[in-house]
């Protein structure tokens, strides 16, 4: 079966900077470069004509900045990844541009050793930045990990689907680890909601998994082992990204909350912490559902407060 190429858009103002790009693309058959502009204000039409996969994108820019370039982009061609190539390098530049939504930042003196691994990078979901920018402090600007508690069962289905719903109407990937009865509740309230998730189940692009196998695979004497979990997560990850020409993927899923319920508060913060640690790594939207029935002792209340703030 043939693999989709990437549609990758280039824009540089300098000629053979541009070609050097397009020529180390092209070493690698699966990307196809669909355009290649030198000006700000023609990449957002481009941009908007084209609709790529990814756009390579300078940030000092004539007639637009890449900056805003990038701004506008974000709104006419919202499913488009953006990768910035630029010979500036400092914390303030390279926050600004990440902070409007870009998933890599390349310093153009790297190109030559550093652009194949961006694009490979931005492709499977992880965020990119140059090796000499990448100790700067930067804040993280990884997509949201969030925490809902729900008071019954009703309640975390509805608040489950809302989630997923919103990831698969928006053209991305979902992954959901859930116990059985959960994921039954789910596809029948997605399904009630109007959401086609047989359709999605079979493209791949909705990706239920049991959270009690999960946990199994990635727990060692009742603590979570962060080699495993990351190669796990990462592996479904990779999977779902593929199945969306966005790539983007929101994960949803219970762990936290089963290790929480079987008297392993230090667990479920771990789960936590490494949960945190993902939404780093990759450009995705984490929620983690947990019981409040769970959290119904005086001595629990310190546990869920840790819970919160991770």
């Amino acid at each position: 079966m043939e693999t989709s190429k990437v549609r990758i858009l280039v824009v540089d103002d300098y000629e053979p900077f541009r070609q050097f790009i397009c020529s180390t693309l092209r070493k690698r058959p699966e990307l196809d470069i669909v355009g290649e502009v030198s000006d700000g204000l023609e990449a957002v039409y481009k941009a908007e004509e084209l609709q790529p996969d990814l756009i390579v994108l300078d940030v000092g820019l004539p007639s637009l900045n890449g900056i805003e370039a990038g701004r506008r982009i974000r709104k006419v061609s919202p499913k488009s990844k953006i990768l910035f190539v630029s010979q500036e390098s400092s914390a303030d530049v390279v926050q600004e541009a990440l902070s409007l939504g870009a998933q890599a930042y390349l310093v153009k003196a790297h190109a030559g050793n550093e652009l194949l691994a961006a694009v490979e990078a931005v492709c499977q979901g992880r965020r990119f930045l140059s090796s000499s920018i990448a100790g700067q402090g930067l804040r993280n600007t990884a997509r949201n990990h969030d925490v809902e508690f729900y008071p019954d069962d009703a309640a975390f289905v509805v608040g489950f689907a809302r989630f997923i719903k919103v990831g698969l109407e928006t053209g991305g990937a979902v992954i959901a680890v859930t116990t059985d009865s959960h994921q039954k509740g789910l596809l029948q309230k997605l399904r009630e909601d109007g959401v086609d998730i047989d359709a999605a189940i079979k493209a791949g692009t909705y990706l239920p998994s049991d959270v009690a196998n999960t946990l199994s695979a990635f727990m060692v004497n009742d603590v979570p082992d962060p080699v495993r979990f990351f190669e796990i997560a990462g592996d479904l990850i990779a999977t779902a990204a593929r199945t969306t020409s966005s790539g983007h993927v929101a994960l949803c899923g219970e762990c936290g909350s089963i290790l929480w319920a079987q008297g392993n508060a230090d667990a479920a913060i771990q789960t936590e912490q490494l949960c945190n640690q993902l939404a780093k790594q990759y450009d995705i939207e984490i929620l983690c559902g947990f019981s409040l029935s769970s959290f119904y002792r005086e001595e629990d209340k310190q546990v869920f407060e840790k819970i919160c703030r991770e």
